[in-house]
């Protein structure tokens, strides 16, 4: 074994590059090979400095707003991939794709006919005391028929290996950009090793989203105008918004830069008003349109939702989507899958517990120190409590939350979550990683055939967001044997460090 991973110890979870001790699993192989042939932690240090001060130089940031020390931050990034095969990709992608077809009709049902709470399969009460469950869409028709654009489910690999659903995101599933950008750093620092592999391109994710935004637009205009609809320049995720409007060649605008007059959105420039029929919103529903939603909101734009209903605009993601990122209403996805489709769930949930539940609360209430809670409307690794590394007063303190309002929480079994060898200051240790994959939703179903690996980068932390001391990985998807997946072109010669 390269002396790199010598004293690398597996522990007693799943791991990623390695299937026993010394011994890599075959589609590492490759890696562990070209790493036995690095100057030791001293070239892989200073490839890692590379690949950091690319991201400086890029630009590549995110903000915490927790930290009062300042809030911009690079986005923290280890060298050492995420290589999936393409059988076990295959596997996940349909499993993506039979979530994706469920919650669309998830959605387009509880916003139309609702047969599925007539039949009592997903409980009325939960749907309609979601915080982001949107009465004023129920009856509408929304744009080819598409009831959800985007999604982001994050997966994890429990201990046997088993790949699980850990949570969907619809609203505005973020991330993306550190994805593409992750893929042109590595090129940089490990491009034949890249090329070896035929790794699966990601590039064309813009065109892909551009093409899923034109899909969506009214039928009558030839030469739809898309944007894409920022709250600024000091959102968390800003980086992001400038980077796919730049990649995708289309505006970045504000609020106050678009208006709505006779039902029509207008986009505000110095030779005049120009019209806009797509708008790709990174704003949640509360923001969008002042008089409807929020009335403080300074965010978003008088009249949109008018706008919207008449069919003279198109938003990406749809307004209401957020009633399926709800926590307690993911652990009613599987039965989603069998209602709608007849079928098996084929990425199976986490076990959750409901606190709305009377005797999921006993159970949760007994056994907090076990669990991980979370509330149902929070993201970002915020407002959880990860039992076996918190302390009492935490515990406590969650077990007053959860009484008070028990529809808030949603409660989960630690998982031994799979690791993936990272850069741990002169050594390589494993830490926990989990996989957020994008599918778009538009003419048909498209997967980036790979997506955004998050590293927990704390040791013994199960948190894999940035915000929360979290990094990421680059995530290799294999082309097939058989050639019929595109690879990654050639890359030039790698750079001497």
């Amino acid at each position: 074994m390269p002396d790199l991973f010598a004293k690398y110890d597996l522990g007693s979870f799943c791991d990623e590059m390695f299937a026993g001790p010394g011994k890599p699993r075959a589609h590492y192989a490759r890696l562990a090979e070209r790493f036995s042939r690095l100057e030791g932690m001293r070239e892989l240090h200073e490839r890692q400095q590379l690949a950091d001060q690319t991201f400086l130089r890029r630009g590549v940031t995110f903000t915490v707003y927790s930290d009062d020390r300042g809030t911009e931050k690079i986005f923290p990034f280890d060298l050492i991939p995420r290589i999936v095969p393409a059988d076990e990709w295959a596997h996940l992608e349909s499993g993506l794709i039979q979530r994706m077809t469920a919650l669309n009709l998830f959605l387009a049902d509880i916003y139309g006919p609702q047969h599925i709470l007539r039949e009592g399969i997903v409980p009325r009460e939960m749907v309609e005391t979601s915080k982001h469950f949107r009465r004023e869409m129920v009856g509408f028709a929304m744009p080819r028929g598409l009831f959800v654009h985007i999604n982001g489910s994050d997966l994890v690999r429990d201990q046997h290996g088993t790949y699980r659903v850990l949570e969907d995101n619809l609203r505005t599933p973020s991330g993306v950009s550190y994805v593409l950008e992750n893929r042109q750093i590595m090129k940089r620092v490990f491009p034949n090793l890249i090329r070896d592999y035929r790794v699966r391109p990601v590039e064309t994710y813009p065109n892909d989203l551009l093409a899923l935004l034109m899909h969506l637009a009214p039928e009558h205009v030839p030469e739809p105008t898309v944007v894409l609809l920022t709250p600024g320049v000091f959102n968390s995720a800003y980086f992001e918004h400038s980077f796919l409007a730049r990649q995708m060649g289309i505006e970045i605008v504000e609020g106050s830069d678009l208006v709505v007059e006779d039902d029509r959105v207008y986009m505000r420039r110095t030779d005049g008003l120009a019209p806009v029929h797509v708008i790709y919103r990174r704003i949640d529903d509360d923001f969008l349109d002042p008089t409807v939603f929020r009335e403080d909101s300074l965010l978003g734009v008088p009249g949109l939702v008018n706008a919207y209903r008449k069919g003279n605009v198109a938003l990406c993601n749809p307004i209401g989507t957020g009633v399926a990122d709800d926590k307690a209403m993911y652990h009613y996805v599987p039965r989603m899958i069998k209602f709608y489709l007849g079928q098996d769930a084929i990425l199976p949930n986490v076990d959750t517990f409901l606190s709305s539940d009377p005797k999921d609360m006993t159970y949760i209430l007994e056994n907090l120190p076990k669990l991980v809670v979370k509330s149902v409307n929070e993201a970002g690794g915020y407002g959880m409590l990860v039992g076996p590394h918190s302390t009492k007063e935490q515990i406590e303190e969650f077990r007053a939350k959860i009484i008070e309002h028990p529809r808030n929480f949603i409660a989960q079994p630690t998982l031994g979550i799979s690791r993936c060898p990272s850069i741990c200051g002169d050594c390589l240790e494993g830490r926990h990683i989990d996989l957020r994959p994008y599918i778009l939703n538009g003419e048909t179903i498209k997967i980036m055939p790979g997506g955004l690996t998050r590293v927990a980068l704390r040791k013994g932390s199960l948190v894999v967001n940035s915000s929360q001391g979290g990094g990421s990985k680059d995530t290799w998807v294999l082309a097939a044997d058989d050639g019929a997946a595109e690879a990654e072109p050639e890359a030039p010669e790698e750079i001497k460090v």
